[in-house]
């Protein structure tokens, strides 16, 4: 008897990272949630979801999640089962995780599992529904869910669900992880994070005027291990932070600079290079299937 096939009925599919290419806080709302802008440009490197249609109704975690986080609180599960309620299907899933984006680094991993998740499953399930309805299911999930849901770059207002689509130019990104697990709720409560930025608009991104992270001057003094990757970096261009983490990154217009920065860097700092893409690839996977 021939053994079992173990990869039978599964589909792959790509959660990409993303870098925050500003990131400015310009006020609070009366709920407490911070106001932001930042633009999203997403990457060609990312983790692997693989998603197996249950015919039972279960939805299970192939494999284990995060250390210290439970079955029932991993952002995949959660998607998949806020997708079942909301479509009312009677179908279940078997959920496995290929984890490349370190967590705490600001690159969006595991919200951007969960947004590979509601895609691919609300295909595979034929839940039926649209983009603007599994974003809607992704804000739910987290601020950065709708941006990876929608697949495009995008300017980000509001507590960063309010998207625009922006176009990016080509680049090519030195992408450095501390390994530092940044808590978010801590840096929001720092007294020294400036949360009054004026408003700005795409014209001054545009401009090159906007580059800053309101979070950069927080991590470094709290953190050695980013002021660290923020030395090595700075002399090999202009570092910059992602998101509320501890990832930082340096970009340039070509693969051979990019190549050629990151022989520069010590070889202890944990760094590589990833390219940006115009549209997420999890859209040229969706459109096989």
């Amino acid at each position: 008897m021939s053994a079992p096939d173990l990869n039978a009925g599964w589909s792959q599919w790509p959660a990409p990272a993303k870098l925050n290419l500003f990131l400015n806080i310009t006020g609070r709302r009366p709920d407490g949630y911070h106001q932001l802008q930042t633009v999203f440009a997403l990457l060609a490197w990312g983790d692997r979801i693989r998603l197996r249609v249950r015919e039972d109704g279960q939805v299970r975690r192939d494999g284990p999640s995060l250390a210290g986080v439970a079955e029932a609180d991993d952002l995949a599960v959660r998607a998949a089962l806020l997708l079942k309620r909301a479509a009312n299907v009677a179908q279940g899933a078997d959920i496995g995780v290929e984890k490349h984006i370190p967590a705490g680094g600001g690159f969006g991993g595991g919200s951007s599992d969960a947004a590979t998740v509601l895609v691919g499953l609300n295909r595979l399930w034929n839940a039926g529904l649209d983009v603007d309805a599994l974003a809607a299911l992704g804000l739910q999930l987290g601020a950065d869910v709708p941006v990876f849901v929608r697949g495009h770059n995008a300017w980000a207002d509001g507590v960063g669900e309010q998207l625009t689509p922006i176009a990016l130019a080509p680049a090519w990104y030195v992408v450095a992880d501390p390994g530092v697990h940044a808590p978010t709720a801590g840096l929001f409560a720092d007294p020294h994070l400036t949360r009054d930025a004026p408003v700005a608009k795409i014209a001054d991104f545009a401009s090159g005027s906007l580059l800053g992270n309101a979070f950069e001057p927080v991590l470094r003094r709290r953190e050695p291990a980013v002021e660290a990757a923020f030395a090595a970096l700075s002399r090999i261009g202009r570092a910059r932070l992602t998101g509320s983490g501890s990832g930082c990154f340096v970009a340039f217009a070509t693969r051979a600079a990019a190549e050629q920065g990151l022989a520069q860097l010590p070889e202890e700092l944990r760094a590589w290079v990833a390219a940006g893409v115009e549209r997420s690839p999890l859209l040229d996977v969706l459109e096989r299937y």
